[in-house]
């Protein structure tokens, strides 16, 4: 497997021909990386106005590897070629690498380069890719990488410290800006030799004064205290560290990967026709679905998709909109939000022992409480990023304070118990990591039986941060006073500040749902208005459905996510009426929208009895596919999801088989899809209305007013 590494975007708050300075002094030998041993130039070419200077060079450098590797390896030093191609006049340093020695078992490449940062160019920019391919290594290909991984990674760092030791260096010697480059400097112009000889002394109190203050003067970098979150699809490491947090190397790369894999995969079209970019999640929502799988990036793409494709079926984006909760809840719900902990965190408290689980469920449902659930989630992460500007530290989780005062046998309700499985399973699945703390106080001694049937359900990573007390011993040492400021403690637990949550209570039975209500509520997925239907794709069983057009140049649009399997769509126009008998039936006996009935009959001829009017798209896993088609004829249209097989490998590296691993049969693929019929003047309108309850894709097309039919699909993975 080929390991890859992308940096964040580092600035060096210093012009790029004074970083250039500092970058050199690296060379031939650099005592600040040890495994650096020394450099011997190879080739050297300037061009003769000075502007372009390149150097290719034999670097050699000791991997720190076991004695008897090196031994069977034969080598005792690693050689790499290194070649920088520094251009003066558009302020730009392209590194390239790769190792000389082992060349055919081990393919190490990498590409580094200086900037001039687009926005201040006083500042420089610093960007870093590498890949490591093991072939083969007499038998110790998992130990190389493992070695090559580490040292690499522990080198990134210290290839930044050791520019600004440089840096700091140039600065004492009284070197605090350089002259630019200029048309008709001398043959081997450069900017540290300039400054020595004097050839631009005289004018550069003039250049430096146009030119704004270098590092020495701290009022030049008063944009630089809050970095910002980026508009761009760059992340620079300042904005990591400020609002994300302190990455390894190699977290930072998976993030940044998994951000640019959105990027390139979420994107519409404005009506001009131009490409760009869809809404994606935020970073800080990407983080957590990569801690939650380690930072393995194939495991947190699937995971991170499928809770995409929730989010979009279920409108998610927009419950803190449109959820008002009932007043049995705003009454009989004892949990709200409560300041926060000592280190941040936004405190949501729940006396969950006052609550009564059988009451608010006869009362109003599952659905209902997950839905109230599920908006604790959007607040809290709201909050977090409140916090994370307030306390100017990355802030991306809560602590929940739980009371179980109160807990007792009848919390144990059966049917209360499922509702709180399904709780957590939905919010273990979308919401990863969002839990910092979990503070459980005055755990009764019917507290075990419940933790026994509700912890297979949390994930270990979860369960390493509960803190449980049984009775008083959260008031001692080691308890609630060390997580949580005593000015907040609520005074139901013997603080002294008044906590505005409803204290709970039994719902009266005059509030419970009758048996045809209830009836109804157990057949009530969450979100029940949501426009996209489901359906499943066998091998040699394709889904179709009718489309029936009354007026030439009506618009029939869809919009469709694969959630498993790569699919095949196709859109048909028929001139024969399709038997829709076997479906019928089909849905006469509840199997659908799962089961599917062929529409075009096998005895069918293609360009005789139906045609093809859409060019066949191939959909991969985890794609999102957004368009239109304009028709040019009335009558019957057939659009058709069909199961594909791929029948060589360069198809695969397209998406890298984004959700190859998903559970389930190969022979079963699965998709939700939406499709609408429009006359052509109210596409438009109806692009926008939808567009605005789809989350995460983007329905768009182009009208087209000509008797031509046209066709447009968009895909967003």
């Amino acid at each position: 497997m080929v390991q890859k590494y992308q940096s964040p975007v580092r600035v060096y708050k210093y012009p790029f021909e004074l970083v250039m300075a500092a970058y050199e002094k690296r060379f031939p030998t650099c005592p600040q990386i040890p495994v650096f041993l020394g450099s011997d130039i190879l080739q050297e070419h300037k061009s003769e106005d000075g502007a372009l200077h390149v150097v290719e060079r034999s670097c050699k450098l000791n991997v720190d590897a076991p004695r008897l590797l090196k031994k069977i390896a034969g080598v005792e030093f690693v050689y790499f070629i290194q070649k920088n191609t520094v251009n003066w006049k558009d302020r730009t340093l392209l590194i390239e690498a790769h190792n000389e020695t082992f060349s055919s078992r081990v393919l190490v490449n990498e590409t580094c380069s200086y900037s001039v940062h687009p926005e201040n160019e006083e500042w420089t920019c610093f960007e870093q890719t590498a890949s490591l391919d093991i072939k083969s290594f007499f038998g110790f290909e998992s130990t190389v990488e493992k070695i090559a991984m580490k040292q690499y990674t522990a080198n990134i760092k210290r290839g930044k410290e050791v520019i600004e030791f440089y840096l700091n260096e140039l600065i004492s010697q009284g070197i605090t800006h350089l002259p630019k480059w200029t048309p008709g400097v001398p043959a081997g112009w450069h900017p540290l030799q300039a400054f020595r000889s004097g050839i631009t002394r005289s004018n550069q109190a003039e250049q430096t004064a146009s030119q704004g203050p270098c590092k020495a003067d701290a009022g030049s970098h008063s944009l630089a205290a809050e970095p910002s979150t980026p508009d761009t699809d760059k992340l620079e490491a300042d904005y990591i560290e400020r609002y994300l947090g302190q990455l390894t190397p190699m977290q930072e790369s998976a993030l940044i990967h998994l951000r640019q894999w959105l990027q390139e995969t979420h994107k519409g079209k404005s009506e001009a026709g131009e490409w760009k970019p869809e809404k994606i999640p935020k970073d800080e929502h990407i983080l957590r679905f990569l801690r939650a799988r380690d930072f393995n990036m194939e495991k947190a793409r699937e995971m991170l998709c499928q809770s995409l494709s929730w989010r979009k079926q279920h409108q998610v984006d927009y419950i803190l909109q449109t959820w008002q909760p009932p007043r049995v809840l705003e009454e009989y719900y004892a949990g709200g939000w409560h300041y926060h902990d000592k280190d941040g965190r936004p405190l949501y408290i729940l006396r969950l022992g006052q609550v009564d689980t059988k009451g608010l469920v006869k009362a109003l449902g599952e659905e209902a409480i997950l839905r109230h659930v599920l908006s604790i989630n959007e607040e809290g992460q709201k909050r977090c990023e409140e916090n994370t500007r307030q306390f100017g530290r990355p802030i991306w989780s809560w602590t929940c304070l739980v009371d179980l005062e109160g807990l007792n046998m009848r919390h144990l309700w059966r049917p209360g118990v499922k509702a709180l499985l399904r709780i957590i399973e939905v919010v273990e699945a979308n919401y990863p990591e969002t839990l910092g703390r979990l503070l459980i106080v005055r755990a009764p001694r019917v507290f075990p039986v419940l933790w026994t049937l509700v912890s297979p359900f949390i994930n270990e990573n979860s369960r390493q941060k509960f803190l449980i007390y049984s009775g008083n011993n959260y008031q001692g040492p080691g308890g609630i006073a060390d997580y949580v400021d005593k000015e907040i403690v609520p005074d139901f637990l013997g603080g002294e500040c008044v906590c505005n949550i409803p204290e709970g209570g039994l719902v009266p039975k005059s509030l419970y749902q009758s048996d045809e209500d209830a009836e109804m509520s157990d057949h009530i997925r969450l979100w029940t208005e949501t426009i996209y239907q489901s359906s499943c794709v066998w091998k040699g069983a394709p889904h179709e459905i009718i489309v029936e057009i009354l007026e030439e140049e009506s618009v029939i649009t869809w919009d469709f996510d694969i959630l498993r399997g790569d699919v095949i769509f196709s859109l048909f126009h028929s001139k024969r009426a399709p038997d829709t008998r076997q479906r019928e039936l089909a849905l006469a006996a509840g199997n659908a929208p799962s089961s599917n009935v062929q529409l075009i009959d096998k005895s069918w001829t293609l360009g005789v009895d139906y045609s093809r009017v859409q060019a066949p798209l191939v959909c991969r896993e985890g794609e999102s596919i957004q368009g239109s088609h304009v028709t040019r004829w009335p009558g019957i249209y057939i659009l058709q999801w069909k199961m594909h097989s791929s029948a060589s490998g360069s198809s695969m590296a397209r998406v890298d088989d984004v959700l190859a691993s998903l559970q389930g049969s190969s022979h079963k693929c699965k998709l939700m899809y939406y499709f609408e019929v429009l006359a052509s003047e109210d596409f438009r309108g109806s692009m926008s209305s939808l567009e605005s309850c789809s989350g995460f894709s983007q329905l768009s097309g182009v009208t087209n007013t000509s008797s031509k039919s046209h066709s447009s699909s968009l895909i967003s993975r």
